[in-house]
């Protein structure tokens, strides 16, 4: 992907009018270990992408805003970019190692440091702000036995994610 012009001053941007992150070329996978494949083409057979909704909010060279919104229990694997990023929770959940964090709250992970979360109950809505508009996503889960528990985990989740609404900040203002 070539770098995005440069906004003309003033940008506005909205949801709905982003592109979803897997059709906009700046997140590249690089390629996963053999010995996982099989088990990781059941994954996106048995539908793990119902349970993820990216789309980039803005860009421009050297910036990016990416909206996530992962549905309840779904599988981050563990993995890596080669950018810093910095991430906010707007609402819902995530349960980070022994840490739970909500609305208000975020995180930075340097690039090159693997991390993985796990989406609350009520899903997770989370703004993604990097210093680029190219990055890769390596993939350290390289264990069978997460990629297992991943197709356990999409299969019994679809009625769920089918129903699944992104969820609303506390204290969050409605809009008219």
């Amino acid at each position: 992907m070539t770098d995005p012009e440069p906004p003309a001053r003033f940008t506005i941007f909205s949801r709905e009018d982003a592109p979803a992150l897997a059709e906009s070329g700046m997140m590249h996978f690089e390629p996963f270990r053999e010995a996982i494949l099989p088990v990781l083409g059941e994954v996106q057979e048995a539908g793990v992408f119902n349970g993820e909704d990216a789309r980039v909010l803005f860009a421009m060279p050297g910036f990016s805003l990416v909206h996530v919104w992962f549905k309840p229990g779904y599988p981050l694997p563990l993995h890596s970019h080669d950018a810093d990023c910095l991430y906010y929770i707007v609402a819902g959940s995530i349960r980070m190692g022994t840490r739970d964090l909500g609305p208000r709250e975020g995180f930075f992970v340097p690039a090159g440091v693997p991390y993985s979360y796990t989406p609350g109950p009520d899903g997770v809505e989370v703004l993604e702000f990097r210093n680029a508009t190219s990055f890769n996503f390596v993939n350290h889960a390289n264990g069978l036995a997460f990629w297992e528990k991943a197709l356990e985990t999409v299969r019994g989740s679809q009625d769920i994610w089918d129903r699944a609404e992104m969820p609303v900040a506390s204290g969050a203002a409605e809009r008219s």
